[in-house]
């Protein structure tokens, strides 16, 4: 799941280090993919470098049930074979557009919908102490934290999941992501095309999309 996904399970949560938490995994790999930490079963004497733990955990409980789910292996199929044909000539891999469409658009239903406020969500981040994320980050085992603390930066200053509420937007933070790993993903005729098969899907998933919410919550109670 996408960011905005991982706080939607925590959105009552009033713990900053916590909500941090949740995201955490995916910041560091979106900031420098070699990081690989495991700090799942540790314990500290500092409480919220402990809440940054317990994100972590949640972070991790939330992903195996989705990606597990009949939901998420569906949809990620079928929006893959609707992609495939209108990418033809670009690198990008058609399972990888089908796993990342699918949690951009549910991270867009649930702002469209109003299901959670990202306005909250930046405040948890901008709540958080540096010295206490550095403090974490140590603990867990890493001691150079210097690109991910530049990616965090900007994270917060830039507010970019805003956008995700645009539905037009959602092919261009494909694209984001794309470019991560190809310099060139995609051309303008890609894109266009992009834009309108994800649009389509956005409105088949909108009558189903808490389904899978629900599941998890579900899950995670009786777990």
């Amino acid at each position: 799941m996408n960011f905005l996904s991982h706080y939607y399970f925590d959105r009552g949560e009033a713990d900053n280090y916590h909500i941090l938490g949740t995201i955490l995994p995916d910041l560091l790999k979106n900031a420098d993919k070699t990081i690989v930490l495991h700090p799942e079963k540790l314990r500290h004497a500092d409480e919220d470098i402990n809440s940054i733990i317990s994100g972590w955990n949640k972070h991790l409980a939330v992903d195996k049930y989705f990606h597990s789910s009949e939901f998420f292996l569906e949809h990620s199929h079928q929006l893959k074979l609707l992609l495939a044909p209108v990418i033809e000539g670009s690198p990008v891999k058609p399972f990888f557009l089908g796993h990342i469409g699918v949690e951009l658009i549910l991270d867009n239903l649930l702002l469209t919908t109003h299901k959670i406020d990202v306005h909250h969500f930046y405040d948890h981040l901008k709540g958080c102490s540096n010295d206490k994320i550095e403090g974490f980050l140590n603990f867990a085992g890493l001691h150079d934290s210097t690109r991910f603390f530049r990616f965090f930066e900007g994270f917060k200053r830039d507010s970019y999941l805003h956008t995700y509420a645009e539905t037009q937007q959602i092919a261009y933070a494909l694209k984001r992501i794309c470019m991560r790993v190809w310099n060139d993903p995609f051309t303008s005729r890609h894109e266009a095309a992009l834009n309108e098969v994800l649009i389509t899907y956005r409105q088949k998933l909108l009558p189903i999309f808490m389904d899978v919410f629900n599941e998890i919550e579900g899950k995670i109670a009786e777990s």
